[in-house]
């Protein structure tokens, strides 16, 4: 009986132990959000995921690795009077890969009036012109599109201040050739070690980040934020990046081709 006793003494010091090092280590809101950011229906079940507080413009991005897309379907999907109001397509990558999709992605979004956009991979081993010939080859703009996107994740071996002059200039003739200023994509981490000097300024940015409940409180410099790569949607078969645009509507249609 007595090795009873201390054999649930310990087990109930060691919960209360445990119970006080989650609360130390993750704070009850940090708690929610790490839980609900991995697919836990909090709110927004139709999505599978947490969606971040106080925006009314959610949007996805999608590439070849999505497959087929019934555009229909992600058209009319809705959650909790949410919905997907704009949509990113990735149209190419270096100076020669083209999107096996992109064209019927493109096509299709526009015909169920899904606000889209398009993406070019950036790799820093090769000319911004030589990348931007690839991708105003492929992708024609249209009245109320979202303007071209540069998705920056990677450096290689290419040197901080070659990158930055690299990534530049794909950015002043993507402005040039289709006359609205360009989104830059990127990490946090990149964007603080590489992209928020003055020289950047001018572009909306477009921030990856799935470990934080609430991007402000890192930058406050972000048109959109990617916060979720789980997230889940009818005519999509597989996880999907979600987003979520700083200002309502009326805004995202100002930042689009006129």
């Amino acid at each position: 009986m007595r090795r009873k006793k201390i054999l649930i003494g310990g087990i109930s010091i060691a919960i209360v132990a445990l119970v006080t090092f989650a609360f130390v280590t993750y704070p009850p809101f940090e708690a929610f959000s790490f839980s609900a950011k991995r697919g836990a229906k909090f709110g927004f079940p139709g999505f599978g995921i947490w969606l971040p507080p106080d925006y009314e413009v959610h949007g996805i991005d999608v590439s070849r690795h999505q497959g087929k897309i019934n555009w229909e379907s992600v058209s009319t999907h809705t959650s909790n009077d949410i919905d997907i109001s704009f949509a990113f397509i990735k149209a190419c990558e270096g100076r020669t890969v083209r999107d096996n999709y992109f064209q019927e992605n493109w096509k299709a979004a526009k015909e169920v009036n899904m606000l889209r956009g398009a993406y070019h991979f950036f790799r820093p081993h090769l000319t911004a012109d030589e990348q931007f010939n690839l991708f105003k080859g492929i992708v024609k703009l249209q009245k109320e599109d979202l303007p071209p996107v540069l998705d920056v994740e990677t450096r290689g071996s290419c040197p901080p201040a070659r990158l930055k002059k690299s990534v530049k200039r794909w950015l002043v003739l993507a402005e040039k050739h289709y006359g609205v200023t360009p989104i830059l994509y990127t990490s946090y981490s990149f964007y603080r070690h590489y992209f928020s000097g003055k020289e950047f300024e001018k572009y909306p940015l477009w921030i990856a980040h799935y470990a934080t409940d609430d991007l402000n409180r890192l930058t406050k410099k972000w048109e959109f934020w990617q916060h979720n790569e789980s997230g889940r949607v009818k005519g999509i078969r597989g996880a999907v990046d979600f987003n979520v645009y700083k200002g309502d509507f009326s805004d995202l249609l100002r930042l689009c081709k006129k």
